[in-house]
């Protein structure tokens, strides 16, 4: 298993939901595990709990990143840190854009540029980038968000032409609706109030599920590299076909057929 080849990882977003169990699961498998995220209060909680090293450090601020990964040695990366703001283009803010871009995708191209050429000189390395539904299918609003994930599908693919010849993989885990906290801060709304909304009476994933996929493709021989792992409830679907019918001003939606 490709575990007893890695020694250490590096987990952004880990201060919660995913990124906070995909830390835990790597950190059980006997890895150091390098987290960061901006909350360092949470940062320390996951550090006394499984013993990661936590950097209470901005993804967007590639300076600190960069002083950061000077002198590490990073066999794994998971580029899992991201935001998410409502609107389509219409109503997206510039901050709103922006921060998207900035996080979701700007920081995971600047990780990979720090981290690749020394997996590449060890011949050893796996990046593993956490993306989403919205990459792949389009549903309303969050455009910038939709852009982010679809940009970080191609450059999943484009590391393993960069990377082509030497023994480093990269994985992108294309999770659809998981039970986070996540649309509590979209919506900046009460957790219990989004909890009631999105998750109760509905069969959700879990982060735990995350962080098995993330441990199966990590976990393969070193020969196998798993490319893409869409991961998304049973009972949610992202195909389905809306008819709008226009009746004066009126638009009048005829349904999924």
């Amino acid at each position: 298993m490709a575990f007893s080849d890695y020694k250490t990882a590096l987990v952004t977003g880990a201060s919660g939901g995913m990124g906070w169990a995909i830390a835990e699961r790597l950190r059980a498998k006997g890895l150091t595990v390098h987290a960061l995220a901006r909350n360092a209060e949470k940062l320390q909680e996951l550090a006394d709990r499984c013993g990661v090293i936590p950097h209470a450090v901005d993804v967007s601020d590639t300076e600190a990143v960069t002083a950061l990964v000077k002198d590490l040695e990073i066999d794994v990366l998971v580029n899992n840190a991201g935001v998410s703001r409502p609107g389509s283009i219409l109503t997206s803010s510039a901050f709103d854009i922006d921060e998207q871009i900035d996080v979701n995708l700007r920081a995971a191209l600047h990780l990979a540029r720090l981290l690749l050429p020394g997996m590449m000189e060890r011949d050893r390395g796996h990046i593993v980038n956490i993306t989403s539904m919205a990459g792949h299918y389009e549903f309303g609003g969050h455009i910038a968000y939709h852009a982010t994930k679809a940009a970080m599908h191609t450059v999943s693919r484009q590391l393993r032409v960069d990377a082509f010849g030497r023994r480093v993989r990269v994985t992108e885990i294309s999770p659809g609706r998981v039970e986070t906290d996540i649309f509590a801060k979209v919506e900046k709304i009460d957790p219990a109030e989004a909890k009631r909304k999105y998750y109760e009476g509905f069969e959700m994933p879990q982060v735990s599920d995350i962080a098995d996929a993330v441990e199966y493709a990590v976990g393969t021989p070193q020969y196998v590299n798993i490319n893409l792992i869409e991961l998304l409830p049973t009972l949610q679907v992202p195909g389905g076909l809306r008819t709008a019918k226009r009746v004066g001003d009126d638009v009048i939606l005829t349904g999924n057929k």
